[in-house]
């Protein structure tokens, strides 16, 4: 009997899950599994590539057959939230694995696609809906879709929703959602704004905490290259000369650096596609199909695809650019060393970024390998660039003009004092302060009215001063003559 029959979950699901090859359950199925059975709100803290998604998936499933429920028409009877579309996509397809011996129905929307195919998949009704928050009120709004029976609710990755801005649909949802129902919320991280949302949306939930925060898999092999801007590239290529058959994901800072990056590589000979958020929906699908399949080898990305891409084949993963945020390192060599595989993260620092890897040393508690190069002597002497600079910068130049305005006035002040009491002014030259600028008071008024004749009140002629009634009489007297 393996592990997973000890769950309780049922034989049609055990009957997936063998079929997909799951032996031991991880330690967040282990423990959030039998909770989520026994009806508990939970909050799950776990690092991405932990098997969050069975954690939650199987025991939704087994509750979802356990009720005889038909699905009504334009709801859902349990609903998960998911930042991004990647993250939709692949917790679908992996929910869609577990119910295939079952009659349950798994639909997913998010931005980017049609949204009347959407409609229309809605208006059956649907046993598990996974979206995106913008998404979903859309539909709401359209009245294409009501949260009422929604009897489960999962949201996964809450961290990255209210990094991205999801915090204010969230509690709309909220408010839209049927009582009672189960939740369960899980997070890679526990800001304070997580522990905030999650007391709006759970009852008594009980923690289950497996990895600490910071923490990557204990399979990852991590190294970094010190290396100056210039040269990143060429090494990028030679480290991937060496592994070509392997399945790559190289990470870049930008939108536009991975792009360019990607076709770099593709004129270099190497097979590589890119994914961010310059790319349609259709194409970051077909990008990742191709890079699962094998078709492609490098899949270039931006932090769009640090988490939901569930490729347990990606041997390395690059940060060609370190991130700006420490946890969103953790979360790209994630992708690596999943289902107990092994992998390897390699980073490449340049001398203005030293700061960054120090950041992510000291979130992991640890310090990572060098491959090559050497770390600049004082780090410290090392400008930084980013917004804190910029801010900075803002600040003093604000400084700088409210100083040189407080000069101006001073001066003006000074002026004044010392002029002489009687000023002549003509109407045609307004008067000039002491800092040489037009002093408002003293320009003549433009009269914005328009003179009116005196007899019957008719408009002047704009161009010629003359009324309009005789300027036109004088018209068609001129016309007749030619006339005639």
């Amino acid at each position: 009997m393996t592990k997973f029959e000890a769950l309780g979950l049922s034989p049609i699901i055990l009957k997936a899950v063998n079929s997909l090859g799951f032996d031991t359950p991880t330690p967040i199925q282990l423990q959030a599994i039998p909770l989520i059975l026994e009806g508990h709100d939970l909050m799950g803290l776990a690092q991405t590539g932990t098997g969050k998604t069975a954690a939650f998936g199987l025991p939704l499933v087994h509750k979802l057959l356990g009720e005889d429920t038909k699905r009504p028409a334009k709801s859902a009877r349990a609903l998960i939230l998911a930042p991004t579309r990647e993250l939709v996509n692949q917790i679908a397809v992996n929910l869609r694995d577990y119910v295939r011996h079952t009659h349950l129905r798994v639909n997913s929307v998010v931005g980017g696609k049609a949204i009347s195919t959407q409609i229309n998949q809605l208006s059956r009704g649907t046993d598990i809906l996974v979206a995106t928050p913008g998404r979903l009120l859309d539909l709401v709004e359209r009245r294409a879709l009501f949260l009422n029976n929604v009897k489960f609710l999962v949201l996964d990755e809450a961290d990255q929703m209210l990094d991205l801005g999801f915090i204010h649909d969230l509690r709309k949802i909220a408010k839209l959602l049927g009582k009672p129902r189960q939740t369960l919320l899980f997070s890679a991280t526990m800001p304070k704004q997580v522990a905030e949302l999650s007391q709006s949306y759970l009852e008594d939930p009980v923690r289950v905490e497996t990895n600490p925060p910071g923490r990557a898999a204990d399979k990852v092999n991590q190294s970094v290259h010190h290396v100056i801007q210039s040269a990143k590239t060429e090494l990028l290529k030679d480290l991937l000369i060496e592994r070509r058959d392997d399945l790559s994901l190289v990470f870049a800072r930008t939108k536009h650096g991975a792009e360019k990056l990607m076709k770099h590589l593709v004129a270099c000979g190497f097979s590589a596609s890119s994914i961010h958020g310059n790319k349609s929906q259709g194409q970051r699908d077909r990008a990742i199909k191709a890079f699962r399949e094998g078709e492609i080898r490098i899949l270039v990305a931006t932090d769009v695809a640090a988490r939901g891409i569930d490729i347990p084949g990606v041997s390395h993963v690059y940060n060609y650019d370190l991130p700006e945020v420490a946890e969103n390192y953790v979360h790209r060599i994630g992708r690596t060393a999943r289902a107990g595989a092994g992998g390897e993260a390699v980073a490449f620092c340049k001398p203005e970024d030293i700061h960054l890897l120090r950041a992510v040393e000291q979130l992991m508690g640890i310090s990572i390998p060098v491959a090559s190069g050497e770390p600049p002597e004082d780090e410290n002497a090392i400008p930084r660039k980013g917004k804190s600079r910029g801010r900075g910068r803002a600040k003093n130049n604000r400084a700088g003009k409210s100083q040189a305005n407080k000069g101006k006035r001073r001066q003006a002040s000074r002026n004044r004092s010392t002029a002489p009491d009687t000023i002549s002014v003509s109407a045609k030259a307004p008067a000039k302060t002491g800092d040489g600028q037009t002093n408002k008071r003293d320009k003549p008024r433009r009269n914005t009215k328009r003179p009116r004749n005196a007899k019957d009140g008719s408009m002047p002629n704009q161009h010629s001063g003359r009324p309009n009634n005789q300027s036109g009489k004088r018209r068609r007297s001129k016309r007749s003559a030619v006339a005639a």
